[in-house]
């Protein structure tokens, strides 16, 4: 999730668009502004503003000590790595059934590794328990702002526990691994660098005879379907959760709305212009467990930074031109109610890919967040939606 993260646009004027991180957390916030003039489809010049916010967080039930931990400056990954090791106890004390319900005896290992461009990329791991043979392996691309050491820790296990080998990796610029936070300055380099860790992964003896499949949540999704676009003979099969892989025509940007975005981009590619929306409500159904992505401390939910709002608004335009050809079998799933990402969209995808196994599950009332912020029964619903997926294409294998 983080937290996946994704976004909407707003076409209307530049105050009205928003690249939002499923930022679940509403935080305390210093406001700035920034003023400036812009025409919408001939319309006289209307004097804008931007609100930019940074984050000051308060968390409730925790020492003040761990708050204090909590408001480092996280744009560098040793301030991230920091307050996650704070807060490893606390979230396994968390009331919510992915951290409260994870089966036990699962094998998990973390580990850095430099990669090719000489970023240190934050990797881990949950393996079944011991005796119990690996299925497949299945590789996670998680969401914008977000890590895989919060919910994904849960969800993991709960997949490793069905006999899958579950890999993951923070992107750089996110979680614990390498970059300025929340930064995206190409996002085809960021693909390149899940095809290199994956492919080492894949290569591992225990794993080079298996299936495997890539499971990607929201932006992860549309990472998971550039990673597929680039290597199309080298996946089993991809499970998309919610994905972000195409905006729809009706909230598209004017075309000066995108000069100034355009341009704003290029003389201060980093700074976080983009105006952003809490959309805690819209993404978690369940209320308690909303409450609890505030513990979520090292995910990004600040606004935007200017690149990166470029990067994935250039990004589903090219999946968007490029879906019939997915040709891996396929499992796309969506919330019913989702206000983040568009379930249509996902029906777009379904229905224009060329996979001939092609899955697509709706989930009535279902929210953004389908794999964590649902009533637990619904959680564990999906998860066996996906895990009885795995199984058949592992059968048919």
């Amino acid at each position: 999730m983080n937290l996946s993260l994704t976004f909407r646009f707003r076409s209307e004027i530049l105050s009205q668009l928003h690249f939002t991180p499923i930022s679940p957390i509403k935080h305390p916030l210093k406001k700035q502004e920034l003023h400036f003039s812009t025409n919408h489809k001939g319309s006289k010049p209307i004097n804008r503003k931007l609100t930019v916010t940074a984050k000051k967080a308060s968390i409730e039930g925790v020492s003040e000590e761990l708050n204090s931990i909590a408001s480092y400056n996280l744009d560098f990954a040793y301030s991230r790595r920091k307050v996650r090791a704070a807060f490893i106890e606390v979230h396994q004390q968390l009331d919510h059934c992915l951290f409260k319900n994870a089966p036990e005896g699962i094998r998990t290992e973390e580990w850095y590794e430099r990669n090719s461009r000489g970023l240190e990329i934050f990797c881990k791991s949950w393996l079944p328990r011991p005796g119990v043979p690996i299925k497949a392996s299945v590789c996670f691309c998680h969401g914008y702002g977000d890590t895989c050491t919060f919910f994904f820790e849960g969800i993991a296990r709960r997949i490793a526990s069905s006999g899958y080998g579950v890999y993951a990796m923070d992107y750089p610029g996110f979680g614990l691994s390498e970059g300025l936070h929340g930064y995206i300055p190409n996002f085809d380099d960021l693909v390149d660098d899940v095809i290199e860790h994956y492919r080492r992964i894949k290569e591992r003896p225990e794993l080079r005879e298996l299936p495997r499949f890539i499971l990607g949540q929201s932006m992860g999704g549309a990472v998971s379907i550039k990673v597929h676009l680039k290597e199309p003979n080298n996946w089993d099969g991809m499970i998309l959760v919610a994905p972000m892989c195409k905006i729809a025509d009706d909230v598209m940007p004017s075309d000066a709305v995108m000069k100034v975005l355009t341009l704003l981009s290029k003389v201060m590619p980093k700074a976080k212009l983009f105006p952003n929306q809490d959309l805690a409500e819209l993404a978690f159904r369940e209320p308690s467990k909303r409450k609890l992505a505030v513990y979520n401390v090292i995910c990004y939910d600040d606004n935007p930074r200017l690149k990166t709002g470029m990067e994935l608004l250039r990004t589903t335009k090219e999946i968007e031109s490029q879906v019939q050809k997915v040709s891996a079998p396929l499992l796309v799933i969506h919330g019913g109610d989702d206000k983040v990402t568009d379930p249509l969209v996902s029906r777009f995808l379904y229905e224009s890919a060329s996979s001939k196994d092609k899955t697509l599950k709706i989930y009535e009332g279902g929210y953004h967040c389908i794999l964590e912020g649902e009533p637990d029964e619904r959680i564990f619903a999906v998860h066996d939606d996906i895990v009885s997926w795995l199984n058949s294409r592992c059968s048919t294998k």
